[in-house]
């Protein structure tokens, strides 16, 4: 027995119905250290994190706390043991404050009575300690997804947790509030916390880990230490392959003027201020413009706006000639595609099969169903087999696994698939490759590619900084509401770039 190891996951086997996501795979995590754990989209690595939490019960191994053997058959036995668990899609009620949803489930009661005041005082002293800013009385609807993380690990935190869990924890967070978290997590290991680290992203694992271990289709690959090893070598683990980080593309051509956006304005569901302010621009075919900016400053309405999810307040949208401002989504979705940035709210209906996902915008075509208005099974299934071996969307039955069943990177893969396969004249991709492995991520990168050179127009927004740069062909930078800068990828840099996302620069100025 090794005294330094606080985890030990030895051989542990877990099955599905056709598929084994764990297949005898061995996880030792040291004392005070960040161990993380990489592999390419349902790999397992989810899979072996709700073992050692306890949401699934392995069917072969042994996990071992401090060097003893322990049971844990659900998340109350693993909070016992002081393991807790940020997941990849936020376990919160949206109805319930901050406050509300750190304490649900150990709150303290006196008489009966919940002791809200002891709760708050206790919750406060670990925002000031571990730095992590949260609006106690807001509702987690009404928050960023960077405070509903940070609402997360304050749940752990207050729960006493040494194990701390972290599911691809930055999958949905701005560059800065990354640089945010991955301080809080060396302040955790500090105070003697040991933190498990799932990740697909090389630069983050390189730069915050200590060791880090491999799957790759549910099998062991190896450890390695963070200091003797690099991006490369890692990549080439966990795909198999040598990996182009750097997106390939000749000089686009730009043509006609595809999406005419002109003074749009959108409201606000959150303040009374505008989320969209007056904003002018275009996109033409053959061309990928990107919307840059800090999350939170008017990205999410304005695609909201284009694609119709949100009613335009004051403007006009323009699409190859025809006014949409007030056109129903069906009419709009003839001529555009939207990968959108909530991939469970918008994006999949997560209880319908795989093959009904594929075709939730196209089952009315008559390639899929009959004149008495029947699905034409068949074609549906043979259209979703065709895209599912084309976008290499894994799943444990294919097309008729549920969508709920599958791992967060392919059931954005689907999205994708599902989207460019609509051969729209505009495609307006929000964080197309989120929660995307680095071999995904090119896959998804090259489409979008083709997609321009063949003449589609791409409005594209993202928030990861190496994505704007390498895949656009111009940037628009959006602050509160209004475009505040237009640059050019070749000619502009990060920092540059950094300085109009933070309003301290603006185009004229």
């Amino acid at each position: 027995m090794d005294e330094n190891y606080a985890i030990e996951m030895l051989n542990i086997t877990k099955r599905f119905p056709g598929i084994i996501a764990n297949d005898n795979i061995t996880l030792q995590l040291r004392r005070g250290e960040i161990h993380a754990l990489l592999g390419e989209n349902g790999a397992g690595k989810s899979t072996l994190m709700s073992v050692l939490f306890g949401l699934y019960q392995a069917e072969e191994g042994v996990i071992k706390k401090d060097g003893v053997e322990v049971q844990i058959k659900d998340p109350n036995d693993a909070t016992a043991l002081g393991i807790g668990m940020v997941h990849q899609h936020f376990k919160l009620i949206e109805c319930f404050t901050v406050l509300d949803n750190i304490i649900l489930g150990v709150e303290t009661t006196k008489l009966g009575f919940l002791q809200k005041a002891e709760a708050r005082r206790k919750v406060t002293e670990l925002i000031d300690r571990y730095g992590l800013n949260v609006d106690l009385d807001a509702k987690i609807e009404d928050v960023t997804v960077g405070m509903q993380q940070r609402t997360e690990i304050l749940k752990m935190l207050y729960r006493e947790n040494e194990i701390l869990i972290f599911d691809e924890p930055t999958a949905v967070l701005t560059p800065q509030e990354i640089e945010e978290l991955m301080h809080i997590m060396r302040n955790l290991v500090a105070e003697g916390k040991s933190i498990l680290f799932i990740s697909h992203k090389l630069n983050e694992i390189m730069e915050v880990a200590d060791r880090c271990t491999v799957l790759r289709k549910g099998k062991y690959v190896g450890t390695v230490s963070i200091a003797e090893t690099s991006k490369e070598a890692l990549s080439r683990m966990m795909v198999g392959r040598d990996v182009e980080f750097v997106v390939q593309k000749d000089e686009a051509k730009p043509k006609d003027v595809v999406l005419d956006v002109r003074g749009l304005t959108v409201a606000s569901r959150t303040h009374p201020n505008d989320a969209v302010k007056g904003v002018d621009f275009q996109v033409r075919a053959g061309e990928i413009v990107c919307v840059a900016g800090i999350d939170g400053n008017g990205q999410t309405e304005l695609v909201y706006g284009i694609t119709g999810l949100e009613n335009a307040k004051a403007g006009t949208i323009t699409l190859c000639g025809h006014d949409i401002t007030h056109a129903p989504i069906r009419r709009r979705n003839a001529e555009l595609s939207h990968i959108p940035e909530d991939r469970h709210k918008h994006g999949l209906v997560l209880d319908y099969t795989l093959e009904d996902n594929m075709v939730l915008e196209s089952y009315f075509d008559p390639r899929f169903v009959t004149k008495a208005g029947f699905l034409r099974r068949r074609a549906i299934r043979e259209y979703a087999e065709g895209l599912i071996e084309q976008y290499d969307v894994r799943s444990g039955q294919g097309p008729v696994t549920i969508a709920r069943a599958m791992s967060g990177g392919n059931q954005q893969k689907a999205i994708v698939a599902r989207e460019i396969d609509k051969s729209p004249e505009l495609l307006i991709a929000v964080q197309p490759t989120r929660g995307l492995d680095v071999g995904a991520i090119e896959y998804i990168h090259r489409q979008i590619v083709a997609q321009r050179d063949n003449g589609m127009a791409v409005l594209l927004v993202s928030l990861e900084l190496d994505e704007v740069m390498s895949l656009s062909d111009r940037i628009l930078v959006m602050y509160e509401g209004e475009i505040v800068g237009e640059l050019d990828p070749k000619t502009t840099t990060v920092e540059e770039m950094g300085l109009y996302m933070a309003g301290a620069k603006r185009k004229g100025a």
